[in-house]
């Protein structure tokens, strides 16, 4: 068995059209209210948490009804349409809204925005577990998310070539609606979910049954843990309670290190112009090294993870992140020795990002998957509601050198949990040559 690495490619068109504009939200959106509607640090901390509070309602609830939603298209696609097309619009509207200064336009539209973006969120992410039998579920992440990572880079370059003094970025957003129209677009017409589903399905059920029959004969604990969830979560009973509570503190874990990560995504446009005064666009080139960082190190991280597995993997990136975090808030101007730890930051965060949804949905029956990644993105969408509020108002009442002691603090505390976590660690199927991890199915 062995991923298909030019479906996994398709499949992640619609994170790519996600990340680019999650990029643009957590940089511009910021400056907007700021630099057009002159809001202080803790009112914009809170209107940038508005969509991690609409998305811990809505995102469960649409993971879970596109499980049981059945159409021509399949159960996740019809999502990504409608809610990219509408998202698409009320973006549009939101740059004009800035453009004439109406903040109760700005404020209506950006609500619609991101109500549309919740709407196609936990189908678009769900589709790759779907779509990828389970043992290759790290490495297709990986893909998954070399997919977001360059549309977040192609954001960034858009940020850095148009941004201006006049606060005007209308171009920059009309840029991010072409590459999230395109992606999906070219989504729909590569990918037909209701034809590969079963086949997906049917290769799980194999895969099972050979796991479970090298268990039998083998000492491996992950392996024997990993049957033994399945088997249970298969029945359509109830998770075990060991394997409960390793959810739980994943869980906990994933809502640590997204406290951390996203205090620093959602001030940093903010913070290099504040304490290291970079103007027109200039901090997104920091963001850029450690985003291509991290494109360039998400395949390496899916075969890391498959050899040692993909709990130690989301260690090894914890700490290459609280390094990091802690070494980049020592600076008080900008250097170019700066980029290697956003370098670092940016494989960091892959190693954890690649493993940790994995780990969540190998812990339930197939069925549930979309509930399991809207379970995900509760908890990580509850950490970001608060750490903008949270970290936001530290910068303005007390000091912009507050960040990154914050987010190296919740990073320690992601570290502590996950070593706690003892379930969903399976390991994908070894190949025999590292090249297999490089070929594509037609």
């Amino acid at each position: 068995m062995k991923l298909n690495y030019k479906r996994t490619f398709f499949i992640g068109l619609a994170f790519l059209s996600i990340c680019a504009f999650w990029q643009m939200y957590d940089n511009i959106i910021p400056l907007m209210l700021q630099q057009t509607f002159h809001l202080n640090e803790t009112i914009t901390g809170a209107i940038m948490a508005l969509d991690n509070v609409l998305a811990v309602f809505l995102l469960p609830i649409l993971g879970t009804i596109s499980d049981k939603v059945d159409t021509p298209m399949g159960k996740r696609t019809p999502f990504i349409i409608v809610g990219t097309l509408f998202a698409c619009v009320f973006l549009y509207l939101v740059g004009l809204a800035n453009k004439h200064a109406s903040l109760a336009m700005f404020i209506i539209m950006l609500f619609l925005l991101l109500i549309a973006m919740g709407l196609y969120r936990s189908p678009a992410v769900a589709l790759m577990p779907d779509l990828t039998p389970k043992p290759l579920r790290s490495q297709g992440n990986a893909v998954i998310n070399l997919m977001g990572a360059i549309g977040g880079v192609y954001t960034l370059i858009l940020i850095s070539l148009l941004s201006k003094d006049d606060n005007d970025y209308l171009p920059i957003l009309l840029g991010v609606i072409a590459i999230m129209l395109v992606a999906v677009l070219v989504l729909i017409f590569t990918i037909r979910e209701k034809k590969i589903a079963p086949i997906v399905a049917k290769e799980n059920e194999e895969w099972e049954a050979l796991q479970a029959k090298e268990a039998a004969e083998s000492e491996d604990e992950v392996l024997k843990s990993a049957v033994e969830t399945a088997e249970a979560t298969e029945s359509g009973g109830e998770l075990p309670k060991d394997v409960k509570k390793s959810l739980l503190f994943i869980l906990i874990s994933i809502a640590l290190w997204f406290t951390a990560y996203n205090a620093v995504t959602t001030a940093w446009s903010r913070y290099a112009t504040t304490v290291w005064n970079m103007k027109n666009g200039g901090y997104a080139n920091c963001l850029m090294v450690g985003t291509v960082a991290a494109c360039l190190s998400y395949i390496p991280i899916g075969i890391l993870a498959a050899k040692i597995g993909r709990k130690k993997s989301i260690l090894i990136g914890l700490i290459m992140l609280i390094i990091s975090y802690a070494a980049v808030g020592m600076y008080s101007s900008f250097s170019g020795s700066i980029n290697v730890f956003f370098v670092l930051v940016g494989v960091g965060w892959a190693a954890v990002n690649v493993n940790s949804l994995p780990m969540v949905v190998e812990m339930c029956k197939e069925s549930d998957v979309g509930k399991y990644t809207g379970l995900y993105y509760t908890f990580s969408m509850s950490a970001q509601i608060v750490t903008p509020i949270l970290s936001g108002a530290l910068l303005q009442y007390v000091s912009y050198k507050t960040l990154f002691p914050y987010s190296v603090f919740f990073m320690v505390l992601a570290f502590g949990t996950m070593m706690m976590v003892k379930h969903g660690d399976n390991k994908p199927q070894k190949k025999a040559s590292k090249l297999e991890y490089l070929d594509v199915d037609d």
